[in-house]
Protein backbone atom coordinates (compact mmCIF):
# COMPACT_ATOMS: atom_id res chain seq x y z
CA UNK A 1 0.00 0.00 0.00
CA UNK A 2 0.99 3.49 -0.91
CA UNK A 3 -0.92 5.49 1.66
CA UNK A 4 1.33 5.85 4.02
CA UNK A 5 3.62 7.56 0.86
CA UNK A 6 0.75 9.31 -0.16
CA UNK A 7 -0.24 10.93 3.15
CA UNK A 8 3.41 12.21 3.77
CA UNK A 9 3.85 14.13 0.94
CA UNK A 10 0.45 15.50 1.55
CA UNK A 11 1.62 16.73 5.19
CA UNK A 12 4.98 18.16 3.64
CA UNK A 13 3.12 20.03 1.28
CA UNK A 14 0.74 21.69 4.27
CA UNK A 15 4.02 22.06 6.75
CA UNK A 16 5.56 23.95 4.06
CA UNK A 17 2.65 25.97 2.64
CA UNK A 18 2.15 26.97 6.39
CA UNK A 19 5.95 27.84 6.93
CA UNK A 20 5.06 30.01 3.88
CA UNK A 21 2.19 31.55 5.21
CA UNK A 22 -0.35 30.56 2.96
CA UNK A 23 -4.63 30.90 3.73
CA UNK A 24 -5.42 28.68 6.04
CA UNK A 25 -8.21 26.57 4.65
CA UNK A 26 -5.69 25.84 1.68
CA UNK A 27 -3.01 24.26 4.31
CA UNK A 28 -5.77 22.63 6.32
CA UNK A 29 -6.96 20.61 2.48
CA UNK A 30 -3.44 19.19 2.46
CA UNK A 31 -3.84 18.17 6.14
CA UNK A 32 -7.03 16.59 6.08
CA UNK A 33 -6.52 15.18 3.03
CA UNK A 34 -3.20 13.23 4.56
CA UNK A 35 -5.42 12.10 7.72
CA UNK A 36 -8.12 10.51 5.48
CA UNK A 37 -5.69 9.02 3.03
CA UNK A 38 -3.33 7.29 5.90
CA UNK A 39 -6.73 6.01 7.55
CA UNK A 40 -7.96 4.41 4.43
CA UNK A 41 -8.72 0.58 4.64
CA UNK A 42 -8.26 -0.14 0.74
CA UNK A 43 -5.14 0.54 -1.15
CA UNK A 44 -5.15 4.46 -2.56
CA UNK A 45 -3.46 3.20 -5.63
CA UNK A 46 -6.22 0.42 -6.49
CA UNK A 47 -8.96 3.57 -5.47
CA UNK A 48 -6.42 5.61 -8.80
CA UNK A 49 -6.88 2.59 -11.05
CA UNK A 50 -10.68 2.04 -10.43
CA UNK A 51 -11.14 5.85 -11.08
CA UNK A 52 -12.66 5.67 -7.43
CA UNK A 53 -11.08 8.34 -6.27
CA UNK A 54 -14.02 10.43 -5.81
CA UNK A 55 -15.51 8.45 -3.11
CA UNK A 56 -12.52 9.45 -0.68
CA UNK A 57 -14.21 11.94 1.62
CA UNK A 58 -12.83 15.25 2.19
CA UNK A 59 -10.77 14.90 -1.06
CA UNK A 60 -11.77 17.40 -3.95
CA UNK A 61 -10.56 17.14 -7.82
CA UNK A 62 -7.86 19.26 -7.26
CA UNK A 63 -6.57 16.99 -5.08
CA UNK A 64 -7.66 14.05 -6.91
CA UNK A 65 -5.42 14.83 -9.72
CA UNK A 66 -2.97 15.17 -7.66
CA UNK A 67 -2.36 12.33 -6.24
CA UNK A 68 -3.05 10.68 -9.78
CA UNK A 69 0.07 12.56 -11.10
CA UNK A 70 2.32 11.16 -8.18
CA UNK A 71 0.88 8.00 -7.83
CA UNK A 72 1.89 7.76 -12.49
CA UNK A 73 5.15 9.86 -11.99
CA UNK A 74 6.55 9.49 -8.74
CA UNK A 75 6.25 13.21 -8.38
CA UNK A 76 3.77 16.04 -7.69
CA UNK A 77 4.71 19.29 -9.82
CA UNK A 78 2.99 21.86 -7.08
CA UNK A 79 5.47 20.25 -4.98
CA UNK A 80 8.96 20.37 -6.71
CA UNK A 81 7.86 24.27 -7.58
CA UNK A 82 7.26 25.04 -3.90
CA UNK A 83 10.76 23.79 -2.65
CA UNK A 84 12.21 26.02 -5.29
CA UNK A 85 10.68 29.00 -2.80
CA UNK A 86 10.62 27.00 0.80
CA UNK A 87 13.39 25.00 1.07
CA UNK A 88 12.65 21.32 2.01
CA UNK A 89 15.21 21.25 4.68
CA UNK A 90 13.12 23.50 6.77
CA UNK A 91 10.43 20.55 7.03
CA UNK A 92 13.82 19.20 9.89
CA UNK A 93 13.63 22.91 11.11
CA UNK A 94 9.80 22.74 11.77
CA UNK A 95 10.18 19.19 13.44
CA UNK A 96 12.31 20.91 16.13
CA UNK A 97 10.63 21.19 19.24
CA UNK A 98 9.81 24.78 20.44
CA UNK A 99 10.52 26.20 16.67
CA UNK A 100 7.04 25.23 14.79
CA UNK A 101 6.03 26.99 11.45
CA UNK A 102 6.07 30.55 12.77
CA UNK A 103 9.38 30.70 13.92
CA UNK A 104 10.81 28.71 11.06
CA UNK A 105 9.29 31.23 8.76
CA UNK A 106 10.67 33.72 10.61
CA UNK A 107 14.71 32.26 10.74
CA UNK A 108 14.22 31.66 7.24
CA UNK A 109 13.74 35.53 6.37
CA UNK A 110 15.99 36.83 8.44
CA UNK A 111 18.76 34.65 8.79
CA UNK A 112 18.33 32.19 5.61
CA UNK A 113 18.11 29.19 8.13
CA UNK A 114 17.38 26.50 5.41
CA UNK A 115 17.84 23.75 7.06
CA UNK A 116 18.87 21.65 11.16
CA UNK A 117 22.23 22.86 10.24
CA UNK A 118 21.62 26.37 9.58
CA UNK A 119 19.82 26.59 12.65
CA UNK A 120 22.44 24.94 14.83
CA UNK A 121 24.96 27.13 13.32
CA UNK A 122 22.44 30.16 14.24
CA UNK A 123 21.89 29.21 17.58
CA UNK A 124 25.71 28.63 18.42
CA UNK A 125 26.59 31.70 16.77
CA UNK A 126 23.92 33.61 18.77
CA UNK A 127 22.35 34.82 15.84
CA UNK A 128 19.03 34.45 17.59
CA UNK A 129 18.76 37.16 20.15
CA UNK A 130 17.37 40.29 19.49
CA UNK A 131 14.90 38.85 17.01
CA UNK A 132 10.80 39.21 17.43
CA UNK A 133 9.40 37.80 20.16
CA UNK A 134 12.96 35.46 20.62
CA UNK A 135 13.55 35.32 24.17
CA UNK A 136 16.78 33.65 25.82
CA UNK A 137 14.33 30.56 27.30
CA UNK A 138 13.30 30.13 23.68
CA UNK A 139 16.68 29.99 22.49
CA UNK A 140 17.44 27.20 25.37
CA UNK A 141 14.42 25.43 24.10
CA UNK A 142 15.50 25.39 20.71
CA UNK A 143 18.93 24.56 21.66
CA UNK A 144 17.81 21.89 23.43
CA UNK A 145 15.27 20.21 20.95
CA UNK A 146 18.14 20.32 18.10
CA UNK A 147 20.10 17.82 20.62
CA UNK A 148 16.76 15.89 21.00
CA UNK A 149 16.31 15.56 17.03
CA UNK A 150 19.43 14.74 16.31
CA UNK A 151 19.18 11.81 18.85
CA UNK A 152 16.32 10.81 17.50
CA UNK A 153 17.80 10.81 13.84
CA UNK A 154 20.34 8.47 15.32
CA UNK A 155 18.75 5.94 16.45
CA UNK A 156 14.77 4.81 16.21
CA UNK A 157 12.24 3.78 18.07
CA UNK A 158 11.57 0.04 19.00
CA UNK A 159 8.17 0.32 16.35
CA UNK A 160 9.95 1.55 13.41
CA UNK A 161 12.60 -1.04 13.70
CA UNK A 162 10.80 -3.63 14.45
CA UNK A 163 8.46 -2.85 11.32
CA UNK A 164 11.72 -2.52 9.00
CA UNK A 165 13.03 -5.72 10.49
CA UNK A 166 10.23 -7.69 9.68
CA UNK A 167 10.06 -6.38 6.13
CA UNK A 168 13.51 -7.94 5.52
CA UNK A 169 12.95 -11.33 7.38
CA UNK A 170 9.03 -11.90 5.78
CA UNK A 171 11.13 -11.58 2.39
CA UNK A 172 14.56 -13.74 3.19
CA UNK A 173 12.22 -16.40 4.75
CA UNK A 174 10.75 -17.14 1.14
CA UNK A 175 14.03 -18.34 0.51
CA UNK A 176 14.34 -21.90 0.41
CA UNK A 177 17.62 -21.99 1.09
CA UNK A 178 17.32 -20.07 4.58
CA UNK A 179 16.93 -22.87 7.60
CA UNK A 180 15.82 -20.61 10.44
CA UNK A 181 16.73 -16.80 10.62
CA UNK A 182 16.09 -14.67 13.81
CA UNK A 183 16.99 -10.76 14.63
CA UNK A 184 19.92 -10.09 16.83
CA UNK A 185 21.48 -6.85 18.72
CA UNK A 186 19.62 -4.35 20.53
CA UNK A 187 16.28 -4.88 18.87
CA UNK A 188 16.39 -8.87 20.09
CA UNK A 189 16.86 -7.54 23.45
CA UNK A 190 14.22 -4.76 23.17
CA UNK A 191 15.80 -1.73 23.51
CA UNK A 192 13.77 1.14 23.88
CA UNK A 193 15.58 3.04 20.70
CA UNK A 194 17.45 1.03 17.80
CA UNK A 195 20.74 2.14 16.02
CA UNK A 196 20.82 -0.41 13.22
CA UNK A 197 19.65 -3.99 12.68
CA UNK A 198 21.01 -7.13 12.77
CA UNK A 199 19.73 -10.40 11.39
CA UNK A 200 20.97 -13.92 11.85
CA UNK A 201 20.19 -16.66 9.09
CA UNK A 202 21.07 -20.60 9.03
CA UNK A 203 21.60 -21.77 5.43
CA UNK A 204 24.50 -23.70 3.17
CA UNK A 205 24.05 -21.51 0.86
CA UNK A 206 25.40 -18.07 1.80
CA UNK A 207 25.80 -16.07 -1.64
CA UNK A 208 22.57 -16.96 -2.90
CA UNK A 209 20.74 -15.27 0.21
CA UNK A 210 23.27 -12.72 -0.14
CA UNK A 211 22.19 -12.04 -3.55
CA UNK A 212 18.55 -11.57 -3.22
CA UNK A 213 19.24 -9.29 0.11
CA UNK A 214 21.21 -6.75 -1.64
CA UNK A 215 18.66 -6.23 -3.86
CA UNK A 216 15.59 -6.19 -1.72
CA UNK A 217 12.98 -3.65 -2.93
CA UNK A 218 13.27 -2.09 0.44
CA UNK A 219 17.17 -1.15 -0.07
CA UNK A 220 18.45 2.17 -1.36
CA UNK A 221 22.60 1.28 -1.27
CA UNK A 222 24.80 -1.07 -0.79
CA UNK A 223 27.37 -0.28 2.28
CA UNK A 224 29.44 -4.00 1.84
CA UNK A 225 28.23 -7.37 -0.23
CA UNK A 226 30.53 -10.36 0.90
CA UNK A 227 30.21 -14.14 1.07
CA UNK A 228 29.00 -14.79 4.47
CA UNK A 229 28.21 -10.87 5.33
CA UNK A 230 26.32 -7.76 4.25
CA UNK A 231 25.21 -4.56 4.75
CA UNK A 232 22.59 -2.35 3.41
CA UNK A 233 20.67 1.13 3.82
CA UNK A 234 17.46 1.41 3.83
CA UNK A 235 15.16 4.22 2.11
CA UNK A 236 14.50 5.19 6.00
CA UNK A 237 18.45 5.45 5.88
CA UNK A 238 18.80 2.47 8.47
CA UNK A 239 21.35 0.05 8.14
CA UNK A 240 21.08 -3.55 7.79
CA UNK A 241 23.66 -6.34 8.68
CA UNK A 242 22.97 -9.50 7.52
CA UNK A 243 25.12 -12.45 8.54
CA UNK A 244 24.96 -16.38 7.52
CA UNK A 245 26.52 -19.15 9.60
CA UNK A 246 26.00 -23.08 9.11
CA UNK A 247 23.38 -25.01 11.61
CA UNK A 248 26.30 -25.64 14.24
CA UNK A 249 26.99 -22.12 14.97
CA UNK A 250 23.49 -20.45 14.66
CA UNK A 251 23.14 -20.87 18.73
CA UNK A 252 26.53 -19.43 18.93
CA UNK A 253 26.34 -16.56 16.90
CA UNK A 254 22.56 -15.69 18.14
CA UNK A 255 23.70 -15.41 21.33
CA UNK A 256 27.03 -13.49 20.43
CA UNK A 257 25.55 -11.14 18.22
CA UNK A 258 22.32 -10.63 20.43
CA UNK A 259 24.68 -9.13 22.79
CA UNK A 260 25.10 -6.77 24.94
CA UNK A 261 28.32 -6.10 24.66
CA UNK A 262 28.79 -5.98 28.65
CA UNK A 263 26.78 -9.26 28.66
CA UNK A 264 29.38 -10.73 26.33
CA UNK A 265 32.25 -9.51 28.70
CA UNK A 266 30.69 -11.09 31.28
CA UNK A 267 30.23 -14.34 29.93
CA UNK A 268 34.00 -14.30 28.67
CA UNK A 269 35.54 -13.79 31.91
CA UNK A 270 32.79 -16.78 33.52
CA UNK A 271 34.05 -18.82 30.48
CA UNK A 272 37.82 -18.45 31.43
CA UNK A 273 37.50 -19.09 34.58
CA UNK A 274 36.08 -22.48 33.77
CA UNK A 275 39.25 -23.08 31.56
CA UNK A 276 36.64 -22.41 28.58
CA UNK A 277 36.02 -20.32 25.59
CA UNK A 278 33.07 -18.76 23.76
CA UNK A 279 33.14 -16.89 20.08
CA UNK A 280 30.40 -16.20 17.65
CA UNK A 281 31.41 -20.26 16.75
CA UNK A 282 30.45 -21.80 19.88
CA UNK A 283 31.59 -22.92 23.19
CA UNK A 284 34.84 -24.39 24.21
CA UNK A 285 36.87 -26.34 26.62
CA UNK A 286 41.00 -25.18 26.82
CA UNK A 287 42.95 -27.83 27.79
CA UNK A 288 46.16 -25.90 27.11
CA UNK A 289 46.27 -25.76 23.17
CA UNK A 290 43.77 -28.44 22.65
CA UNK A 291 40.29 -26.96 21.81
CA UNK A 292 37.13 -29.14 22.24
CA UNK A 293 33.49 -27.69 21.11
CA UNK A 294 30.95 -28.17 23.55
CA UNK A 295 27.80 -25.88 22.11
CA UNK A 296 26.82 -23.93 19.36
CA UNK A 297 23.27 -24.89 17.51
CA UNK A 298 21.23 -23.14 20.25
CA UNK A 299 21.57 -20.36 22.66
CA UNK A 300 20.08 -22.95 25.33
CA UNK A 301 22.61 -25.92 25.21
CA UNK A 302 25.48 -22.52 25.18
CA UNK A 303 24.20 -21.38 28.22
CA UNK A 304 24.14 -24.77 29.77
CA UNK A 305 27.59 -24.98 28.82
CA UNK A 306 28.42 -22.51 30.77
CA UNK A 307 26.27 -23.07 33.77
CA UNK A 308 23.35 -20.95 33.00
CA UNK A 309 19.89 -21.78 32.10
CA UNK A 310 18.34 -20.26 29.44
CA UNK A 311 18.00 -15.86 29.89
CA UNK A 312 15.89 -14.02 27.68
CA UNK A 313 17.42 -11.58 25.38
CA UNK A 314 15.57 -8.61 27.07
CA UNK A 315 17.50 -9.63 30.51
CA UNK A 316 20.57 -9.49 29.09
CA UNK A 317 21.39 -6.00 29.90
CA UNK A 318 23.45 -4.52 33.25
CA UNK A 319 19.70 -3.79 34.59
CA UNK A 320 19.09 -6.83 36.96
CA UNK A 321 23.04 -8.42 35.77
CA UNK A 322 23.83 -8.95 39.16
CA UNK A 323 20.73 -11.54 39.87
CA UNK A 324 21.90 -13.18 36.94
CA UNK A 325 25.47 -13.78 37.79
CA UNK A 326 25.11 -14.05 41.61
CA UNK A 327 23.45 -17.37 40.83
CA UNK A 328 19.82 -16.10 41.54
CA UNK A 329 16.40 -17.96 39.65
CA UNK A 330 15.32 -16.34 37.11
CA UNK A 331 11.79 -15.93 37.11
CA UNK A 332 9.14 -16.17 34.57
CA UNK A 333 8.72 -12.62 32.92
CA UNK A 334 5.42 -11.69 31.65
CA UNK A 335 4.47 -12.47 28.58
CA UNK A 336 1.66 -11.14 25.75
CA UNK A 337 -0.50 -13.64 26.47
CA UNK A 338 -0.92 -12.76 29.91
CA UNK A 339 -2.63 -9.38 29.13
CA UNK A 340 -6.44 -9.51 29.16
CA UNK A 341 -7.20 -6.09 28.64
CA UNK A 342 -5.65 -2.58 27.48
CA UNK A 343 -7.03 0.37 29.52
CA UNK A 344 -5.98 3.13 27.51
CA UNK A 345 -7.51 3.48 24.77
CA UNK A 346 -8.95 6.55 22.45
CA UNK A 347 -11.95 6.68 20.67
CA UNK A 348 -13.76 9.32 18.33
CA UNK A 349 -15.43 10.66 21.28
CA UNK A 350 -11.75 12.53 22.06
CA UNK A 351 -8.85 12.39 19.54
CA UNK A 352 -9.21 8.72 18.55
CA UNK A 353 -10.15 7.74 14.53
CA UNK A 354 -12.47 4.61 15.19
CA UNK A 355 -15.67 4.69 17.14
CA UNK A 356 -16.01 2.39 20.71
CA UNK A 357 -17.79 -0.30 19.12
CA UNK A 358 -14.74 -1.10 16.06
CA UNK A 359 -12.19 -0.76 19.05
CA UNK A 360 -13.54 -2.91 21.20
CA UNK A 361 -14.62 -5.57 17.99
CA UNK A 362 -11.13 -5.19 17.51
CA UNK A 363 -9.93 -6.04 20.66
CA UNK A 364 -12.12 -8.92 20.45
CA UNK A 365 -10.24 -9.76 17.62
CA UNK A 366 -6.93 -9.62 19.54
CA UNK A 367 -7.96 -12.08 22.43
CA UNK A 368 -8.77 -9.41 25.05
CA UNK A 369 -11.27 -9.79 28.20
CA UNK A 370 -12.07 -6.25 28.24
CA UNK A 371 -10.77 -2.52 27.32
CA UNK A 372 -11.09 1.15 29.16
CA UNK A 373 -11.77 3.75 26.93
CA UNK A 374 -10.28 6.82 28.26
CA UNK A 375 -10.88 9.56 25.98
CA UNK A 376 -9.36 12.50 26.90
CA UNK A 377 -10.88 15.50 29.26
CA UNK A 378 -12.10 18.60 27.99
CA UNK A 379 -8.91 20.75 29.29
CA UNK A 380 -6.80 19.06 26.76
CA UNK A 381 -8.51 20.79 23.52
CA UNK A 382 -5.78 20.41 20.86
CA UNK A 383 -7.31 16.26 21.70
CA UNK A 384 -11.23 17.46 21.55
CA UNK A 385 -11.77 16.08 25.56
CA UNK A 386 -14.91 14.79 26.29
CA UNK A 387 -17.01 17.00 28.26
CA UNK A 388 -18.98 16.61 31.32
CA UNK A 389 -22.15 16.98 29.61
CA UNK A 390 -21.07 14.70 26.80
CA UNK A 391 -19.91 11.81 29.29
CA UNK A 392 -23.37 10.34 29.92
CA UNK A 393 -24.12 9.85 26.17
CA UNK A 394 -20.86 8.38 26.42
CA UNK A 395 -21.85 6.18 29.15
CA UNK A 396 -25.30 4.82 27.36
CA UNK A 397 -23.18 4.00 24.72
CA UNK A 398 -20.91 1.71 26.34
CA UNK A 399 -23.93 0.33 28.05
CA UNK A 400 -26.09 -0.64 25.04
CA UNK A 401 -22.92 -2.05 23.54
CA UNK A 402 -22.08 -4.16 26.77
CA UNK A 403 -25.58 -5.19 26.53
CA UNK A 404 -25.16 -6.63 23.38
CA UNK A 405 -21.62 -8.14 23.53
CA UNK A 406 -20.75 -11.60 24.78
CA UNK A 407 -17.96 -12.43 27.07
CA UNK A 408 -16.40 -9.02 26.89
CA UNK A 409 -16.36 -5.75 28.87
CA UNK A 410 -16.08 -2.50 27.92
CA UNK A 411 -15.50 -0.36 30.78
CA UNK A 412 -16.02 3.84 30.92
CA UNK A 413 -12.80 5.27 31.76
CA UNK A 414 -11.10 8.78 30.98
CA UNK A 415 -7.61 10.06 30.91
CA UNK A 416 -8.05 13.25 32.91
CA UNK A 417 -5.27 16.41 32.70
CA UNK A 418 -3.51 17.04 35.54
CA UNK A 419 -3.29 20.62 35.27
CA UNK A 420 -0.35 22.86 36.68
CA UNK A 421 -1.56 23.13 40.39
CA UNK A 422 -1.75 18.72 40.18
CA UNK A 423 -5.45 19.09 40.29
CA UNK A 424 -8.14 17.04 38.22
CA UNK A 425 -9.72 18.15 35.04
CA UNK A 426 -13.31 16.71 36.09
CA UNK A 427 -15.05 17.32 39.11
CA UNK A 428 -15.59 15.07 41.91
CA UNK A 429 -19.31 13.80 40.67
CA UNK A 430 -17.97 13.10 37.23
CA UNK A 431 -14.99 11.10 38.66
CA UNK A 432 -17.05 9.00 40.73
CA UNK A 433 -18.95 7.43 37.65
CA UNK A 434 -15.64 6.30 35.89
CA UNK A 435 -15.09 2.34 36.26
CA UNK A 436 -11.13 3.27 36.09
CA UNK A 437 -9.44 6.82 36.03
CA UNK A 438 -6.49 7.35 34.34
CA UNK A 439 -4.58 11.13 35.40
CA UNK A 440 -1.51 12.35 33.27
CA UNK A 441 0.28 15.44 32.11
CA UNK A 442 0.42 17.00 29.03
CA UNK A 443 1.36 20.57 29.53
CA UNK A 444 4.10 22.69 32.03
CA UNK A 445 6.41 20.64 31.09
CA UNK A 446 9.43 23.10 31.56
CA UNK A 447 8.02 23.47 35.04
CA UNK A 448 11.10 22.51 37.92
CA UNK A 449 11.49 18.55 38.66
CA UNK A 450 9.95 19.31 41.82
CA UNK A 451 6.75 21.00 40.30
CA UNK A 452 6.29 18.33 38.61
CA UNK A 453 6.70 15.43 40.87
CA UNK A 454 4.11 17.44 43.02
CA UNK A 455 1.69 17.50 40.42
CA UNK A 456 1.71 13.71 40.33
CA UNK A 457 1.88 12.82 43.55
CA UNK A 458 -0.92 15.01 44.29
CA UNK A 459 -2.81 13.38 41.76
CA UNK A 460 -1.68 9.75 43.25
CA UNK A 461 -4.01 11.54 46.43
CA UNK A 462 -7.27 11.73 44.74
CA UNK A 463 -9.36 8.62 45.72
CA UNK A 464 -10.41 8.18 41.61
CA UNK A 465 -6.78 8.08 40.40
CA UNK A 466 -5.94 4.61 39.37
CA UNK A 467 -3.12 4.92 36.70
CA UNK A 468 -0.65 7.92 36.07
CA UNK A 469 -0.38 7.50 32.15
CA UNK A 470 3.34 8.02 30.87
CA UNK A 471 4.70 9.25 33.94
CA UNK A 472 7.98 11.29 32.55
CA UNK A 473 6.27 12.71 29.51
CA UNK A 474 8.99 11.50 27.10
CA UNK A 475 8.44 11.51 23.59
CA UNK A 476 10.98 10.35 21.30
CA UNK A 477 12.52 12.45 18.86
CA UNK A 478 10.50 15.27 20.78
CA UNK A 479 10.67 15.73 24.17
CA UNK A 480 12.80 14.63 26.27
CA UNK A 481 11.93 12.66 30.16
CA UNK A 482 10.67 15.15 32.83
CA UNK A 483 13.25 15.51 35.28
CA UNK A 484 10.64 13.91 37.95
CA UNK A 485 11.61 12.26 41.39
CA UNK A 486 10.79 8.65 40.41
CA UNK A 487 11.43 8.02 43.99
CA UNK A 488 8.61 10.45 45.39
CA UNK A 489 6.53 9.88 42.72
CA UNK A 490 6.35 5.79 43.83
CA UNK A 491 6.44 5.83 47.29
CA UNK A 492 2.68 7.83 46.77
CA UNK A 493 1.99 5.35 44.01
CA UNK A 494 2.33 2.78 46.63
CA UNK A 495 0.86 4.76 49.14
CA UNK A 496 -2.70 6.05 47.43
CA UNK A 497 -2.76 2.24 45.88
CA UNK A 498 -1.78 3.76 41.60
CA UNK A 499 -0.37 2.00 39.36
CA UNK A 500 2.48 3.53 37.01
CA UNK A 501 1.86 2.69 32.87
CA UNK A 502 4.50 1.30 30.61
CA UNK A 503 2.38 3.51 28.02
CA UNK A 504 3.91 0.84 24.72
CA UNK A 505 3.33 3.44 22.11
CA UNK A 506 6.46 3.44 20.20
CA UNK A 507 7.38 7.09 20.10
CA UNK A 508 6.63 6.90 24.48
CA UNK A 509 7.30 3.82 25.85
CA UNK A 510 7.02 5.43 29.08
CA UNK A 511 8.04 4.15 31.67
CA UNK A 512 11.32 3.00 30.06
CA UNK A 513 13.03 -0.17 31.04
CA UNK A 514 15.36 1.24 34.00
CA UNK A 515 12.43 3.24 35.59
CA UNK A 516 9.86 0.27 35.73
CA UNK A 517 12.65 -1.89 37.24
CA UNK A 518 13.52 0.66 40.28
CA UNK A 519 9.63 1.24 40.49
CA UNK A 520 9.49 -2.75 40.92
CA UNK A 521 11.70 -2.51 43.51
CA UNK A 522 9.78 0.13 45.05
CA UNK A 523 6.70 -1.72 45.61
CA UNK A 524 4.92 -0.75 42.65
CA UNK A 525 1.86 -2.24 40.21
CA UNK A 526 1.88 -1.52 36.97
CA UNK A 527 -0.51 -1.13 33.86
CA UNK A 528 0.64 -2.19 30.19
CA UNK A 529 -1.71 0.02 28.17
CA UNK A 530 -1.07 0.53 23.92
CA UNK A 531 -2.43 4.11 24.35
CA UNK A 532 -4.43 3.60 20.81
CA UNK A 533 -5.36 6.36 18.77
CA UNK A 534 -7.11 3.91 15.91
CA UNK A 535 -7.27 -0.12 15.67
CA UNK A 536 -3.69 -0.79 14.48
CA UNK A 537 -2.11 0.83 17.21
CA UNK A 538 -3.41 -2.13 19.88
CA UNK A 539 -0.71 -4.12 18.54
CA UNK A 540 1.49 -1.69 20.12
CA UNK A 541 0.89 -3.27 23.57
CA UNK A 542 3.69 -5.92 22.73
CA UNK A 543 6.16 -3.01 22.54
CA UNK A 544 4.80 -2.39 26.72
CA UNK A 545 5.15 -5.88 27.45
CA UNK A 546 9.05 -6.19 26.09
CA UNK A 547 9.67 -2.72 28.10
CA UNK A 548 8.06 -4.64 30.97
CA UNK A 549 10.18 -7.69 30.70
CA UNK A 550 13.37 -5.56 30.30
CA UNK A 551 12.02 -4.50 33.67
CA UNK A 552 12.03 -7.83 35.38
CA UNK A 553 7.89 -7.85 35.76
CA UNK A 554 5.99 -10.79 35.88
CA UNK A 555 2.79 -11.29 35.60
CA UNK A 556 1.39 -10.71 39.25
CA UNK A 557 2.87 -7.01 38.68
CA UNK A 558 0.63 -6.04 36.24
CA UNK A 559 -2.69 -5.14 37.14
CA UNK A 560 -4.55 -6.12 32.90
CA UNK A 561 -3.19 -9.46 33.72
CA UNK A 562 -6.74 -9.62 36.27
CA UNK A 563 -9.83 -10.69 35.07
CA UNK A 564 -12.43 -8.01 34.84
CA UNK A 565 -14.15 -8.48 37.68
CA UNK A 566 -10.46 -8.04 40.30
CA UNK A 567 -9.18 -5.04 37.95
CA UNK A 568 -12.97 -3.91 39.73
CA UNK A 569 -12.08 -5.05 42.97
CA UNK A 570 -8.91 -3.16 42.72
CA UNK A 571 -10.39 -0.03 42.20
CA UNK A 572 -13.17 -0.34 44.66
CA UNK A 573 -10.61 -0.87 47.16
CA UNK A 574 -8.76 2.19 46.77
CA UNK A 575 -11.87 4.18 46.72
CA UNK A 576 -13.35 2.27 50.00
CA UNK A 577 -10.12 3.26 51.83
CA UNK A 578 -9.98 7.05 51.25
Amino acid sequence: MRNKEVADLFNRMGTLLEIKGEIVFKIRAYYKAAETILNLSEDIETLKKEDRLSEVSGIGKTLQEKIVQYLETGKLEAYETLIQEIPEGLLEVVGVPSVGPKKTKLFFEKLNVRDLAGLREAVEGGKLIGLPGIKEKTIENIARGIRIVRQGRERMDLGTATEIAEKFVRALKKIPEVREIAVAGSLRRGCESVRDIDILVDSVSPGKIMDVFVHLPEVKSINAHGETKSSVLTRENVQVDLRVVESGSFGAALLYFTGSKNFNVKLRQIAIKKEMKVNEYGIFSVKGTTEQRLAGETEEECLRALGFPYIPPELREDIGAEDIFSGKKIPRLIDLKDIQGDLHIHSTWSDGHNTIEEMARAAIGRGYRYVVISDHSPRLKVARGVSVEDLKKKKKEIDALNKRLKNFRILFGTEVEIDTEGNLDYNTAALSEFDVVIAAIHSGFEETAEQLTQRLVKACRSKYVNVLAHPTGVHLGKREPSPIDLRQVCRAAVDHQVCLEINAFPVRLDLNSSNAHYAKSQGVKFVINSDAHKIEHLDYIKFGVTIARRGWLQKEDVLNTLPVEQLLAFVKEKRSRS
